[in-house]
């Protein structure tokens, strides 16, 4: 019997946990998670402007403001712990919240690494095993929690500009990705990550100014992402149809890795 495709792309009334969602990729997926029904917590660490972007996104569906600060492992517990409070399960953890720096490889500092990896790799660990427990209750066979890491084609391929910690970090939420969905499939949790190509998004704002041109045309569909882009792979990922994918990293790039394959 075939099953109905019907519900196959889903999300409606999932509770999503999104970090970093008050601006760029995360608030791209944010607002698709809304839009399709999901009841989206987002966090960032200015509570104003998160508070501020929950109410905007409440137009159009359920959000809530969480902030939280997830570079340390008691932000993480905290946050974590406020999500319990409130809900008594997770369907979809999102972690996107990220920093970037980048200097020139002679003048680039030890400091540079350790907020980096702080937030980029360490964050998403804390915050993910601090989850287990609200995930757990959400899991189910065939229908399983879901982890979504916000990784880069920076940890894919040798970036634009000298980033060093940035692509370094992303290549370890790839492969951390990997390490968290063998770990976790047996208890009905799925783990992938998304690497996302060229955004409009503040991160990513020197970048275009600088290259947009020459990005544009390395991008074999000729174009920058749109936040249809992004939100379509995160909510592919959280519904049905993405069920039986786990330790995945998905290029949403317009091709542009194909060239380094």
């Amino acid at each position: 019997m075939v099953p109905s495709m019907t519900n196959l792309f889903s999300i409606d009334g999932k509770v999503a946990l999104v970090t970093g969602g008050s601006r760029g990729i995360g608030l791209m997926i944010a607002h698709g998670f809304v839009e399709a029904g999901a009841k989206v917590y987002i966090s960032s660490r200015k509570p104003e402007v998160c508070d501020q972007v929950a109410a905007e996104l409440s137009r159009q569906g359920a959000c809530v403001s969480l902030p939280a600060d997830c570079s340390t492992e008691a932000g993480a517990r905290g946050l974590a712990d406020a999500l319990a409070r409130r809900e008594a399960a997770l369907h979809v953890l999102v972690n996107n919240a990220g920093t970037n720096w980048g200097a020139p490889l002679t003048e680039y500092p030890d400091s540079a690494w350790d907020k980096v990896l702080a937030l980029n790799v360490k964050g998403v660990f804390h915050l993910t095993r601090a989850c287990l427990p609200l995930l757990e209750r959400a899991a189910r066979r065939g229908d399983p929690a879901r982890v979504i890491n916000i990784g880069s084609i920076d940890g894919l391929q040798v970036p634009v500009l000298e980033t060093y910690a940035y692509s370094a970090s992303k290549a370890a939420v790839h492969h951390l990705t990997r390490v968290l969905a063998h770990r976790l499939a047996a208890q009905n949790i799925t783990v992938n990550a998304i690497a996302p190509g060229p955004f409009e998004s503040k991160m990513m704002h020197e970048t275009l100014e600088r290259f947009r041109d020459a990005i544009v045309a390395s991008c074999p569909l000729g174009r920058i992402g749109e936040p249809e882009d992004v939100a379509g792979a995160a909510i592919y990922l959280a519904s049905r149809a993405g069920a039986f994918l786990t330790g995945a990293v998905i290029p949403v790039d317009g091709g542009i890795t194909t060239r380094h394959a």
